[in-house]
């Protein structure tokens, strides 16, 4: 028996960063929202207290804070006419599994995209011709601009209290900060992070071979600060304990730090915990959703109706939700028709390991965006002309603080693998060993997509999401050209031994684990034959149904997500609120 909950609103499904930001919009605008989490509800002060969150056994190594493969996975295969098995670890599903999400546990990079990013295809038509795209790329504009949303990453950054140095600023270029962003209306809310010798060395190198090296902005308080919503926030104290891991200091943003104290005390918001939502129902007539269907802790399934639904999950899970609820028309592969798991894309990712002699880069110290970057050779900062490939990769060193577990396996090639020559080689990396990370942009392909398996399900029965995913000509001659460039770096700064490293190399597979930054799915964009979303990120077939998340993006820029996310989440929130609520309807005619 499915039981009945009071109608709301709106019902959000997933409190992550996406989820609790348009919580904090919709209920301070008067509506009634339920949000529905798949995890426990945790507490900083708690669950993540400075005697708690340094343990790196339960955190980093057993991942005590992400969704268990057991529970739900997605099945891999690198082409259509393979067939596709479950991942057993959690590799590229680093899903979050307590309220917060994957803001509880992110590193706290928190970039803005670029100009280019949101318009890649009719920037790079316009520049150097159709013929630059590779056969077969998917390359499609968002519906959105960087300068329509620039309002939301500045309100996204002051609620979040990022670090950092504005490079354009009011369409001036700044010293100090990035000279290739897009421009800003107002300086970070906090100044970057302290640096480190590593970074220090990092724009040394950068800086004598022509390039334009800055600190990242950083999800890490650099001050004490109070943000919009009245909520305060302490200095990090560089302690290294930032990815896979919460922060007791309240001193890194996530929605567990900067809403949740604000949202929690609002009598028209109700957090459901611990309970799974399964699928979106739909009237008769498939045009518009009544609510979803969820099962809680004990096995009990209910219904919980509302006016609006959003889909805030993980990207993979928005996909595997719109699947399951039959919204919009899934992508066949072989016709190239539909649009539901169509454009899903990984991020290319390349570098190279350095090796040095007595550097002491006194690695137990750092914070999990504490980074020096540049971005020379991203997006479409640079002449591609000839070089047979589009976008790039932000070449970034980073001082995120090395645990004893896991930088065990970080030594020189042939070094032993026990003994005391192991001892020494450890004793001797854990000071002078470090990487060069070459963050990529990346499109999809039509061979790249998204559908439900036909043979495994999840513990109620439901078809896990089959992913069809291998690195195209684009990932692997772009991560090449990056891979070289970061050698020239490390070479420059002085490393006895500088190795190149490229994940596009080989054929792809998710236990070689170089980001987690998965993509698209259930894109934006100006076109319904091409795109689930229009620009305000809600569904063009059933219009009451606003997807949020990394699902949403047509391509990946050469940044992390998070912003990007935080900001169109800010963004869909208005439209809701200014357009949607007047006239509920599609808001851009297809």
């Amino acid at each position: 028996m499915t039981r009945k909950r009071p109608k709301a609103d709106v019902v959000i499904v997933g409190l992550g960063w996406c989820g609790s930001l348009a919580a904090e919009e919709l209920t301070r605008a008067g509506l009634d929202v339920v949000a529905i989490e798949r995890g426990p509800w945790v507490e900083p002060a708690i669950d993540f207290a400075p005697g708690v969150d340094t343990d790196e056994l339960r955190w980093d190594t057993r991942r005590s804070m992400l969704l268990p493969p057991a529970i739900e996975t997605t099945t891999v295969r690198n082409t259509r006419f393979q067939k596709a098995l479950p991942i057993r670890d959690w590799s590229i599903n680093e899903w979050g599994y307590n309220a917060g999400g994957s803001g509880t546990h992110w590193a706290a990079m928190a970039w803005r995209f670029t100009p280019f990013d949101f318009q890649p295809y009719s920037m790079t038509v316009s520049r150097y011709g159709a013929k630059q795209l590779a056969e077969g790329l998917i390359v499609q504009d968002w519906g959105v601009t960087y300068d329509e949303l620039e309002p939301y990453y500045d309100r996204f950054e002051k609620i979040a209290g990022i670090s950092g140095k504005a490079g354009v600023l009011n369409g001036q270029i700044m010293q100090g900060g990035n000279p290739f962003e897009g421009s800003r209306s107002s300086e970070y809310p906090l100044p970057p992070l302290k640096t480190t010798h590593l970074t220090d060395l990092f724009s040394e190198a950068s800086n004598a071979l022509g390039y334009h090296p800055f600190m990242v902005p950083a999800g890490n308080t650099s001050e004490a600060y109070t943000n919009p919503l009245g909520i305060r926030m302490a200095p990090c104290t560089y302690c290294g304990y930032c990815l896979y891991y919460g922060c007791g200091n309240w001193s890194k943003s996530s929605p567990n730090a900067c809403i949740f104290p604000a949202l929690v005390q609002r009598s028209n918001f109700t957090v459901l915990t611990d309970s799974a939502v399964l699928k979106a129902t739909l009237a008769p007539d498939g045009k518009t959703a009544t609510g979803v269907i969820f099962c809680d802790k004990k096995g009990d399934q209910w219904e919980q109706p509302a006016d609006i639904v959003i889909f805030s999950a993980f990207q993979m899970q928005n996909v595997r939700l719109l699947l399951l609820s039959g919204i919009g028309k899934p992508y066949d592969p072989a016709k190239r028709e539909g649009v539901v798991g169509r454009a899903y894309c990984f991020q290319t990712v390349s570098g190279a390991n350095l090796f040095f002699q007595d550097k002491k880069f006194n690695h137990f110290a750092g914070a999990g965006a504490l980074s020096a970057q540049i971005d020379d050779f991203n997006g479409d900062n640079f002449d591609h002309s000839g070089l047979g490939f589009i976008g790039g990769a932000g070449i970034l060193v980073v001082s995120r603080g090395s645990r004893p577990i896991g930088n065990a396996d970080f030594l020189e090639p042939n070094t032993p693998r026990w003994g005391a020559a192991w001892k020494k080689a450890y004793k001797d990396a854990f000071q002078n060993a470090t990487g060069i990370f070459g963050q990529g942009t990346s499109y999809s392909h039509d061979e790249a997509y998204l559908d439900l398996d036909p043979e495994y399900t999840d513990q109620y029965g439901q078809p896990l999401l089959r992913m069809t995913f291998e690195y195209n000509t684009n990932d692997r001659r772009s991560a090449q050209f990056i891979e070289d460039k970061s050698v020239e770096i490390g070479r420059k700064m002085g490393a006895k031994t500088v190795i190149g490293t490229n994940s596009a190399a080989s054929s792809f597979t998710p236990y070689n684990f170089a980001s987690d930054h998965t993509i698209g799915g259930a894109v934006m964009g100006t076109d319904p034959r091409t795109s689930v979303l229009n620009r305000y990120q809600q569904v063009w077939d059933v219009h009451n149904v606003f997807v949020l998340g990394a699902s949403s993006f047509p391509n990946n820029a050469g940044y992390n997500p998070t912003g990007t996310i935080g900001a169109l989440a800010l963004w869909t929130a208005r439209a809701i609120i200014d357009q949607y609520l007047k006239n509920p309807a599609p808001l851009v005619k297809a």
